[in-house]
């Protein structure tokens, strides 16, 4: 946690040169901040928070070599201090969540003015996290979906079906299981893969375990 008297040490990773430097600058005229390192690329941010261990990484979500994602893992997987605060042109709630799931202390978007900017770096750094106003509401709307699991998302029928799917039975066996004609039992699959965004049996299945819709 940084102390309110010394500015926050950060390092600045982006693979836009202009943007970068427009964000460094910001940050430098706050006088609240430090920029200790400022990298192009995910590999060369990770080694500068690897040798400055500075309170905050400000890092774009999509750089080369190693995305922003990629270096949160690796800082959260090396028990690093340094908290990571992501930049993205997307305001999407599932990249936020996503983000913050991952591990990153907060996220902003590039059409943050350098303020707000500040601010979040300042917030993170003293343990804190940081969500633009414009996002919260829709990152709300996205962790009340995902704690449900996405159970309102099928069907009571549709998730008998995939939990079945998942055991390895056959459509005829499925049919079977629940008096059904297989024909509709193919019909609630196609269903199911629509709404799981698949195009296939396994692929159902992986993604309906990873929205905790089978066990």
């Amino acid at each position: 946690m940084a102390r309110e008297s010394e500015p926050v040490t950060v390092v600045v990773g982006d693979d836009h040169p202009m943007y970068r430097e427009g964000v460094v600058r910001a940050m430098k005229e706050s006088g609240r901040v430090r920029v200790v390192a400022e990298v192009g690329d995910g590999r060369a941010a990770l080694a500068a928070i690897n040798e400055h261990q500075p309170a905050v990484a400000l890092l774009d979500y999509r750089m080369p070599e190693l995305d922003g994602l990629a270096v949160v893992a690796a800082v959260t997987r090396d028990g690093l201090p340094t908290r990571v605060l992501l930049l993205s042109a997307t305001e999407d709630p599932a990249t936020v969540y996503e983000a913050l799931a991952a591990g990153a202390a907060g996220y902003l978007t590039k059409e943050s003015d350098r303020d707000e900017i500040v601010a979040a770096v300042v917030s993170c750094a003293n343990g804190g996290g940081y969500v633009p106003t414009q996002v919260a509401s829709g990152l709300a709307n996205e962790v009340r979906q995902r704690s449900r699991g996405d159970a309102t998302l099928l069907s009571p029928r549709e998730a008998e079906v995939i939990t079945f799917i998942a055991q390895g039975l056959s459509v005829p066996d499925i049919a079977k299981r629940l008096h059904l004609a297989p024909t509709t039992v193919r019909t609630h699959v196609q269903h199911l893969y629509e709404k799981l965004g698949v195009s296939d049996r396994a692929a159902a299945v992986a993604e309906a375990m990873r929205r905790r819709l089978v066990e």
